[in-house]
């Protein structure tokens, strides 16, 4: 098992039963105390879980905690990188797709360069900053209005009246969580009436999302997991995570992140 993938497993345990102890990881992962202790210093650096003497607690935040931008988008900054690559091979040139506000589908903007005759529309500010230093010519973006939010997004009526006159071929909706019940969810009430009317503007809809999402509840669902045609995460995803996904979804695909060891 890869470090991501012990690291998932290890964070599904705590958040699940709210602490983890070191010896029960050894026995359930078959790896050394000092792997378990370095995957769980690795969580810890990134705010997911909380060490303590023996083990470490999980960390669950508010389901209206919402993040800015910039503190998202230096986590999992690999992993979304190759999430956003599996993804730009799903566009075709010459199509009109949707891109919701996050730092996966702006990582996905950039993975867009080389696809000519686009249409793209957007509620994200940093999205539409990418999109705006394209070297294809034949490019239209469209930036729907609204009111900001800390991640950047354009939300609210002016937002939500603009997508409900198009019909995109493909939408892309990065998400704040999933989890199975709840489906794709966002910290954001208003947002997710955005992202809404952003999924039903589609006519298939890609959700972007990194093995860290799993498990993580917001306050309100953008969409149930049998909307989505396809969901691209990451290697790092846990098997029974896979499997949920996978009895619900179309089509579950995989990233692979280059470079992790031990």
């Amino acid at each position: 098992m890869l470090a991501r993938q012990r690291q998932a497993v290890i964070l599904e345990e705590a958040r699940r039963t709210g602490a983890v102890r070191v010896s029960d990881l050894v026995g359930r992962l078959g790896v050394s105390d000092m792997t378990v202790r370095r995957d769980l210093d690795v969580l810890a650096s990134r705010g997911l879980v909380e060490k303590v003497y023996g083990g470490a607690t999980s960390v669950v935040g508010k389901s209206t905690d919402e993040p800015g931008f910039e503190a998202k988008s230096v986590r999992q900054r690999v992993q979304k990188e190759a999430i956003a690559a599996v993804a730009a091979g799903l566009v075709r040139p010459g199509t009109a797709i949707g891109l919701s506000a996050g730092t996966t589908t702006w990582a996905l903007a950039r993975a867009l360069d080389a696809v000519p005759g686009l249409t793209i529309v957007t509620n994200s500010i940093q999205v539409a900053d990418v999109l705006r230093g394209s070297n294809q010519p034949d490019r239209t973006v469209v930036l729907t209005g609204g009111v900001r939010t800390p991640s950047d997004a354009l939300v609210g009526p002016v937002a939500v009246n603009s997508l409900r006159t198009l019909h995109l071929d493909l939408v892309f909706l990065g998400v704040h969580g999933m989890a199975d019940g709840p489906g794709f969810t966002t910290p954001n009430l208003t947002e997710s009436e955005t992202n809404r009317a952003l999924v039903e503007a589609g006519r298939r809809l890609v959700v972007l999302a990194d093995h860290t999402k799993w498990g993580t509840v917001g306050i309100s669902t953008i969409a149930d997991f049998e909307e989505a045609h396809v969901v691209v995460t990451d290697d790092g995803l846990p098997t029974h995570a896979r499997e949920a996904l996978s009895e619900h979804i179309g089509e579950l695909m995989i990233a692979t992140v280059p470079g992790d060891g031990e």
